[in-house]
């Protein structure tokens, strides 16, 4: 009977010591997880300064990245407000990124800006935001249309309202008054 338990615990211990071959692997030089580490649904976030809110941005859905970024995967919506109560202009896109270390956003696909003061919109596909500076850019194609015009080039420089910009490089104005 011992010699039975013997065999047995001498079984065991062969069946551990294979099943502990080279399984063992470096936790570094695994391939890591990138996407996001957390999605929001139906996002509203409001920038206020001194209690008053300036800027409203939505979005249907919002990714949380480790290094501090956020994705507007399916598209965002920006209101810019004066005196925290008057829509100035908005700016609509069918994605968006936002590089939280530079405070910086990078809007893309049928990027549309208003300004809801002047009756002027700006089309483009690519465009930068710097909350910080209070700035709109980009080096792309721009289309610009005024109640009096249609402004076409390529670039431009603006504050965050629309309400002055500059084309770096006019390519075409065609008049809308008959």
């Amino acid at each position: 009977m011992p010699r039975s338990i013997f065999s047995v615990l001498i079984a065991l211990l062969a069946l551990l010591a294979t099943s502990c071959g080279t399984d063992l692997r470096d936790p570094d030089q695994e391939k890591k997880y990138e996407g996001p580490f957390r999605e929001t649904a139906n996002v509203l976030t409001l920038y206020s300064d001194s209690a008053k809110v300036m800027v409203r941005l939505q979005s249907p859905m919002q990714e949380d990245y480790e290094n501090g970024d956020v994705v507007f995967p399916d598209g965002i919506d920006v209101e810019f407000l004066e005196e925290g109560e008057r829509v100035t202009s908005t700016l609509r896109a069918n994605y968006g990124k936002q590089e939280r270390n530079k405070d910086l956003y990078l809007v893309r696909g049928n990027v549309i800006v208003h300004n809801l003061q002047k009756q002027e919109k700006l089309e483009t596909e690519e465009l930068y935001w710097n909350k910080a500076k209070a700035q709109i850019y980009t080096d792309k194609f721009v289309k610009i249309t005024t109640p009096e015009e249609i402004l076409m080039g390529h670039g431009l420089e603006a504050n965050q309202d629309f309400s002055n910009y500059r084309i770096k490089k006019v390519t075409g104005v065609f008049s809308l008054k008959e």
